[in-house]
């Protein structure tokens, strides 16, 4: 098929376009939000194809995976007249939690009989109100970086975008009481300044910005991976982490407990036990290191790029049949 998607999620995206098709992906002359085109910094195959929304106008599309509700409307006009859901079958995929008068939110595509609601896990599917859209749970899938792990800094790795302007919702107020317990480095977009923001000295909060093959790399060598956020779908470099075999240290919300198993690492809501887990696998590599192997081997088990391409495919083949 030639599916058209929006470059939104660089991450999913790379698992996604592993599939066997043709991914039509729109760019502008600006690679605005709307128009990103190829990713730069992810290793994509050469199926992904750049279109410009007037190639796009008489491109023959066969499935539409919407991310973002004015994807609808945007595609419309793009494709000139086609509407998805209509004209063209369509999914909507939901990469988030839902944000706002929880647990009541109303889903954008809420009892639409056109097109099928994917959520990527099972609490978002509970969480969110879709009213009588037809809705599926197709679970993240990762392509394997590899078991990487050497755990050979006694620090924490953690990643996350924007943490200053995110604040309480990725538990960047937690940093600094974590930061005492282990020595961190917050990998990300938009980090620089942090330590400064928590008050922190800098060798207690260094902060970089890499691409994936870099981040992977740098991450392994943490004594684990810390993962302090609140309220999140499930966040994709936490499934990473477990692939290359790093212990997770994390609070217990949203669908961290499908992920972080017993004797991968631990999860908890008392900042204080996740202090003390940090404290642990810093005086004890060789804990951390099992813990790190048990927690890949989970990771490859639930979240292995040939499930999630399975899934997704049979879930294309009936809305496009």
């Amino acid at each position: 098929m030639n599916i058209l998607l929006w470059h939104v999620h660089g991450s999913w995206t790379t698992a996604f376009v592993q599939g066997p098709h043709t991914y039509l992906v729109p760019v502008t002359p600006d690679r605005g939000p709307d128009g990103l085109g190829r990713a730069r910094t992810f290793p994509w195959p050469d199926s992904v194809v750049e279109q410009t929304p007037a190639e796009l106008r008489h491109a023959p599309v066969d499935l539409v995976v919407l991310q973002r509700p004015h994807e609808a409307d945007l595609a419309e006009r793009w494709l000139g007249g086609r509407r998805p859901g209509r004209d063209v079958p369509a999914v909507y995929l939901e990469h988030n939690a839902p944000d706002g008068d929880v647990p009541h939110t109303r889903h954008p595509c809420a009892d639409r009989d056109d097109l099928v609601l994917v959520h990527v896990t099972h609490f978002n599917r509970l969480f969110w109100d879709s009213g009588g859209t037809r809705t599926e749970v197709i679970e993240h899938g990762i392509v394997d970086p590899g078991h990487q792990y050497t755990g050979r800094l006694a620090r924490a790795a953690v990643v996350t975008n924007e943490p200053v302007r995110r604040g309480r919702t990725v538990g960047t107020d937690l940093l600094p009481a974590l930061a005492e317990a282990a020595p961190l480095d917050v990998f990300g977009m938009r980090t620089d300044g942090l330590a400064a923001h928590l008050g922190l000295p800098p060798d207690r909060c260094r902060t970089a910005d890499l691409p994936q093959a870099e981040l992977h790399e740098a991450m392994a060598q943490r004594r684990f991976y810390l993962h302090p956020v609140r309220w999140t779908s499930l966040g994709l470099s936490l499934l990473e982490a477990m692939h290359l075999g790093m212990p997770v240290v994390a609070l217990a919300t949203t669908e961290a407990a499908e992920a972080v198993l017993p004797g991968t690492g631990t999860l908890s809501n008392r900042p204080e036990i996740l202090a003390r887990a940090a404290r642990m696998y810093l005086e004890d590599p060789d804990a951390a290191a099992e813990d790190g192997a048990r927690a890949r081997q989970a990771a490859l088990e639930r979240y292995g790029l040939k499930r999630f391409l399975h899934d997704w495919e049979r879930v294309l083949t009936e809305v496009s049949a």
